[in-house]
């Protein structure tokens, strides 16, 4: 397998550009996400890295060597889609053999690799079925078979989940991540859900607008987020933000708009009567019986293992996640507890991480 080096990659149609200067290593065998909302260029960065858009400035590496002007074909990539992309008049095992067919690779080779790649995904008992006659959870893993026997030297996934089933979803990514730890493979992967993002990447490029706003591990970006967008994109429900000022005094309390004042670990001294947004995630406010913060309830919501809450506190709308089920009606007044030493603050100015 290879490394994949995106260096200050542009791309632009006409006037309108969509990647502002992209810029990225990805390290041999890593899995990588490139995660971000509808829009953010996603998938034109991983079209670009396949050679099925041009680059408009800037380059593409694969292994240390210029790709710019290579062809897809020539690229040693493998993709695999949203659509699957498979041959509907041939059977299964006539879909995995057709390009190495192309190729003219010996028949015994031929052989070897597609029953190589039969027996990774469980496909075995499917060979000689169409298309048609199978799952999109199948499909979908013969249209991994494809690119595992082109032994490429970089796989790319574009949304191959999405239109998957919740249970599916859920097992396929097992299925992909377990794929990644028998090949050793690269693996660049576009998703716009960030739990796939959170439960399947080493690193995490997070984009908006054709913009990385952070790479890093999963739980990094989760518990350090560079600013008010990552804060909000990770995580679900997102991190809630409150407007408010810092103590000018004492550093560890802040004041909420409505004039409600909450008890924060010490913030640093740069932050002091500063206007911020105070943010928490919601399984980090907890309910308590006295000597907290007045919420009103909102909304209840029991999944099961635990129960989601739609608060109102300082006038803003908070989520909290509860590991129990409580006993609270629309409208009732609870108290709660933030738990200060995981909160965070953002400059209301540009929304970059200030503590």
């Amino acid at each position: 397998m290879s490394s994949v080096q995106i260096s200050s990659v542009q791309k632009s149609y006409g006037d309108f550009s969509v990647l502002h200067g992209i810029s990225a290593p990805i390290e041999d065998g890593e899995f990588v996400v490139l995660v971000g909302p509808s829009g953010c260029g996603k998938s034109t960065l991983l079209r670009v890295i396949a050679g099925l858009e041009d680059v408009t400035d800037g380059e593409i590496a694969i292994d240390g060597e210029r790709v710019n002007e290579r062809e897809p074909k020539d690229r040693d990539i493998a993709m695999v889609f949203q659509n699957y992309a498979l041959y509907p008049q041939m059977t299964v095992r006539k879909n995995l053999r057709f390009a190495l067919e192309l190729q003219r690779k010996p028949e015994a080779e031929i052989c070897e690799k597609v029953d190589n790649a039969a027996e990774i995904l469980g496909l075995q008992p499917l060979m000689n079925r169409k298309p048609a006659q199978l799952s999109g959870g199948q499909r979908q893993r013969v249209a991994m078979g494809r690119a595992i026997v082109r032994d490429p030297k970089v796989f790319l996934f574009d949304e191959p989940l999405s239109n998957l089933d919740a249970k599916l979803r859920v097992q396929m990514r097992g299925e992909i991540k377990g794929l990644h730890r028998r090949l050793g493979a690269t693996i660049i992967y576009v998703t716009h859900d960030q739990i796939e993002a959170m439960t399947m990447a080493d690193k995490i490029i997070v984009m908006n607008a054709g913009k990385i706003e952070q790479v890093g591990t999963p739980l990094a970006l989760y518990d350090q987020p560079a600013n008010t967008f990552v804060a909000e994109f990770l995580g679900s429900p997102g991190m809630n933000l409150i407007p408010g000022e810092i103590s000018e005094d004492n550093n560890t309390s802040i004041t909420f708009t409505d004039g409600t004042i909450a008890k924060v670990s010490s913030m640093p001294i740069s932050t002091k009567g500063k206007n911020v947004q105070f943010g928490i995630r919601p399984e980090n406010i907890t309910i308590v019986k006295k000597g907290g913060l007045m919420a009103k309830v909102l909304e209840i919501d029991p999944t099961g293992a635990d129960t989601h809450l739609t608060l109102s506190i300082a006038g803003q709308e908070v989520f909290c996640i509860v590991n129990e089920r409580v006993n609270v009606l629309p409208n009732d007044e609870i108290q709660i507890d933030i738990s200060s030493d995981r909160a965070h603050c953002f400059s209301t100015e540009d929304g970059t991480r200030c503590c």
